[in-house]
């Protein structure tokens, strides 16, 4: 014989098969929600921490930035007071230089054979004007000019003869370059 069953088994069956796959997707929905909300709080924390990084490194370089700019000024600073400092050096080595060189030339002039006139400096050279008693005398006088530690060479610039008081004198004009440092 042949049995059937009219109660609804299939049915219940469907019913309760589709109450739980509601059931694990609402389960399956919260979950992802969950970790979504999860992940956001944890990026959110993450982005503000990482604010709050960019703010104290920012103030870092302010003040890093200041120090920088106080250092070039320190800098700055030094290298003027370097400049300055060469400046004088220089002036105190060259301060009795035209006293040496003087006594120098005073030393290196014949007495009773040549007269100075006129002595210049300009510079890195210097102007010797004066009166011999020949051409002899003033070349003479040439190469012990050119002995001269202060002396780097010597041109003869003008050499004429000059009378004076009946007496014939060679006039002469020497152009010599300086060595400095003596």
């Amino acid at each position: 014989m042949i049995k059937i069953n009219l109660l609804p088994y299939r049915e219940k069956e469907k019913k309760e098969n589709l109450q739980r796959q509601i059931f694990i997707l609402s389960g399956t929905l919260v979950l992802f929600l969950l970790i979504m909300i999860a992940v956001q709080l944890y990026f959110s924390m993450s982005i503000s921490g990482m604010e709050t990084k960019i703010r104290e490194a920012d103030a870092k370089l302010v003040v890093l930035n200041k120090k920088v700019g106080d250092l070039e000024g320190f800098k700055r600073d030094k290298r003027e007071i370097e400049q300055k400092l060469g400046v004088i050096k220089s002036l105190e080595g060259n301060r009795l230089f035209p006293v040496r060189m003087l006594d120098e030339i005073n030393r290196l002039v014949p007495a009773g054979d040549i007269w100075l006139e006129k002595i210049s400096e300009n510079g890195q050279e210097l102007r010797i004007e004066g009166i011999a008693r020949d051409s002899i005398t003033v070349a003479g006088f040439m190469k012990s000019l050119e002995k001269a530690g202060f002396i780097q060479s010597v041109d003869l610039g003008v050499s004429r003869e000059k009378e004076v008081s009946g007496v014939k004198l060679q006039q002469f004009i020497l152009n010599c370059g300086i060595k400095r440092g003596m």
